[in-house]
């Protein structure tokens, strides 16, 4: 069964999700990242500049094909096109579809009135599949 974890109380949700996506490459893991296109694409440039000695390789759905299937990090609308099922991330307000078929799934939690409302409607949508989702609250640790 898929490991759901919703990661709260975070200042900066972009600056997380790269020391997230940095974390989870170090274990030699696939990852994909979903969202809103405008959430995406501010990633997209947030990981060209996030570490000047640790680039996180990446892609896009606007990438060529062959870059998708090898690229560690997939950014897009649909994460079951790039054969990744280790991790997947989400950075929007809906229930990813198909996010049952990834091992481990995290929830990246706005902390804006708007983010935390959708989160709630998340959690329960998930107990109620049987899911025992796992919450991390960020502001007491400086690393995901």
């Amino acid at each position: 069964m898929t490991r759901i974890e919703f990661h709260f109380n975070i200042a900066e949700r972009l600056l997380h999700t790269c020391r997230l996506l940095r974390k989870v490459r170090a274990q030699a893991l696939r990852v994909a990242v979903v969202g809103a296109p405008v959430t995406l694409q501010q990633l997209d440039f947030e990981l060209w500049r996030f570490h000047d000695v640790s680039f996180l390789a990446h892609c896009t759905s606007e990438s060529p094909l062959q870059v998708q299937s090898a690229s560690p990090i997939c950014l897009g609308a649909h994460p079951q096109v790039w054969g990744v099922e280790d991790v997947l991330v989400n950075l929007g307000d809906q229930v990813p579809q198909g996010f049952d078929r990834f091992k481990r799934f995290i929830e990246i939690v706005s902390s804006d009135d708007h983010g935390k409302a959708q989160a709630r409607l998340r959690w329960r949508h998930y107990k109620s599949l049987g899911y025992e989702p796992e919450q991390h609250d960020m502001s007491r640790t400086s690393e995901p």
